[in-house]
């Protein structure tokens, strides 16, 4: 079974180290990069290929800025964007428009969006 390729993009360093401590040890699924500057983030998606990107969310009603344009460059991507300081998240993904569900804000809410287990949770 092929793993899920996942690029960790979040500002916040303790919060990109929580994210990876998260997942780094999961056997199904491999961290391809790590990114630390939101200039990079494109050219690591266009070079890396992943299943999934997680990012920092800064506004819980607004989608990040940066997701349209990486969905336009990875169109079976799917984008986590989680906010610390709410203790929300969103898993956002492309069709002919952009989709998006709200993710449980937990280790395993997380696990199940990189699983394709995402459950629906009350706003």
């Amino acid at each position: 079974m092929a793993k899920i390729r996942v690029l960790v993009a979040n500002r916040p360093r303790l919060m990109r180290e929580l994210v990876l401590a998260t997942i780094s040890e999961q056997p199904d699924i491999e961290v391809v990069g790590e990114i630390e500057d939101d200039a990079m983030l494109a050219n690591a998606v266009a070079e890396e290929k992943p299943d999934f990107v997680i990012v920092a969310l800064d506004r819980v009603d607004q989608r990040p800025t940066v997701c349209d344009s990486l969905l336009d460059l990875n169109r079976n991507m799917k984008i986590i964007a989680l906010a610390p300081e709410r203790n929300r998240g969103v898993c956002l993904w492309a069709v002919t428009d952009i989709r998006s569900t709200v993710v449980e804000s937990s280790e395993e809410g997380i696990l199940n969006a990189l699983r394709g287990k995402a459950q629906l949770v009350a706003n």
